[in-house]
């Protein structure tokens, strides 16, 4: 194996944009706790990971902004485009973990990362900087579209990782078809080892018979029929209180201001709250969220991570899903993705989610019973990634 320049005392996770999305959250803390080494955590938003989970498990470094201050922005901008030195500006943005603060291993968080075109060139570049100062990186717990994967400068990329984790088998087995084998391995999302904290339960919310429910505006802006998504959470809804003894549970995961899930969630709130079965759950850190969602009957969810919370509690559970990453997670689980993933490119009809939820009741004891048997299996396959690491960081295959 190739030898490796930096620091040994700790690792480096990065591309880490906070823990306002509990998803990217639960990834940080569970992998956190699998290192072989203290971590060092580069956020976008240290008050975000204080205010969370995260507070005390590793050494929080917030990024240095580019685009925070109209001088420096301009600077590297000038550098970037009549300089042509994009590095510039990630050396500045990561100065307090390159150069001469260089650690030898640097680990991408990768969730669906490479699914968002916006957020390409960022990968490439941090990527880059990394192995042009000498140090390892590690693409991990990642999911990329396989249309990606015929893109010549994204191959350059991913041969400049020593080592890629795919979280789902289209990811891995598009990797493997674009002659990545020798470097690509299949271990499942970390998050799926988070542990559930199990706080009293809010008035209204009858543990074993609630279905929890989350959207976003991420997945409503995917849709292709204007207005179908929202029509199909309230006829949802009002099928839930008209057809079953069941509550609702609205529960947001993410909650940015650019992209907060209850602002979708509370229009539902507004609607359904004079019923008296329908609750709204505030915000809270990763684990709490799992701790209700893993009280739930049934969980119907936009967000993964959310989802990932309901499958390793054993939840039947239904994906609005917007990319491979639902799919994939889903086939890897259940052999299909069938039944378990609604694309909501696909919705046309406002009855689509009330029909997948009627199926998982007809097949709610089916769905517990292959839960339970291939979720311990699925887990131990997910401590392997603190494996994985110790013996790279060793510099022997990880595997």
């Amino acid at each position: 194996m190739k030898r490796y320049l930096g620091k040994t005392d700790k690792i480096v996770l990065y591309m880490h944009a906070g823990s306002g999305n509990h998803g990217c959250e639960a990834i940080a803390n569970t992998i956190i706790g699998m290192l072989p080494k203290p971590a060092i955590l580069m956020t976008n938003s240290l008050a975000e990971d204080e205010a969370y989970s995260l507070k005390g498990k590793a050494k929080i470094l917030e990024e240095r902004k580019v685009r925070k201050n109209f001088f420096i922005h301009s600077w590297y901008y000038l550098l970037d485009r009549a300089f042509h030195d994009p590095q510039a500006a990630f050396r500045y943005r990561f100065q307090k973990v390159c150069g001469r603060n260089l650690r030898r291993m640097n680990i991408s968080i990768g969730g669906d990362n490479y699914c968002y075109g916006i957020l390409l060139k960022e990968l490439k570049c941090a990527n880059r900087l990394f192995n042009e100062q000498g140090a390892m990186t590690v693409l991990l717990g990642c999911s990329i579209e396989p249309e990606l994967l015929s893109e010549p400068d994204i191959i350059e990329d991913m041969k400049r990782y020593a080592c890629i984790i795919a979280r789902e088998s289209i990811t891995w087995q598009a990797l493997v078809s674009a002659g990545l084998k020798e470097k690509s391995y299949l271990v499942p999302d970390p998050a799926f080892l988070l542990p559930a904290r199990k706080l009293p339960l809010p008035e209204g919310f009858i543990e074993g018979n609630m279905v929890g429910l989350n959207v976003s505006p991420m997945v409503v802006e995917r849709e292709n029929s204007p207005g179908i998504t929202m029509e199909n959470y309230r006829y949802l809804i009002r099928h839930i209180l008209e057809k079953t003894d069941m509550g609702v549970a609205l529960i947001p995961h993410v909650v940015w201001k650019s992209n907060d899930d209850r602002t979708v969630l509370k229009r539902l709130w507004q609607e359904f709250r004079g019923t008296g079965r329908v609750v709204m759950l505030g915000d809270a850190d990763c684990e709490t969220l799992k701790g209700y969602i893993a009280r739930c009957r049934f969980f119907i969810g936009a967000r993964t991570h959310a989802t990932i919370a309901a499958y390793s509690s054993l939840v039947p559970t239904l994906v609005l899903g917007y990319s491979v990453k639902a799919r994939g997670i889903a086939f890897d689980l259940f052999g299909t993705w069938e039944n378990y993933v609604l694309p909501v490119q696909s919705l046309q009809r406002k009855e689509e989610l009330a029909e997948g939820l009627e199926w998982l009741i007809r097949e709610e004891d089916a769905v517990r019973r292959r839960l339970a048997r291939v979720m311990p299996a699925y887990l131990e396959r997910a401590r392997q990634t603190g494996r994985m690491i110790e013996r790279l960081m060793e510099g022997r295959d990880p595997m």
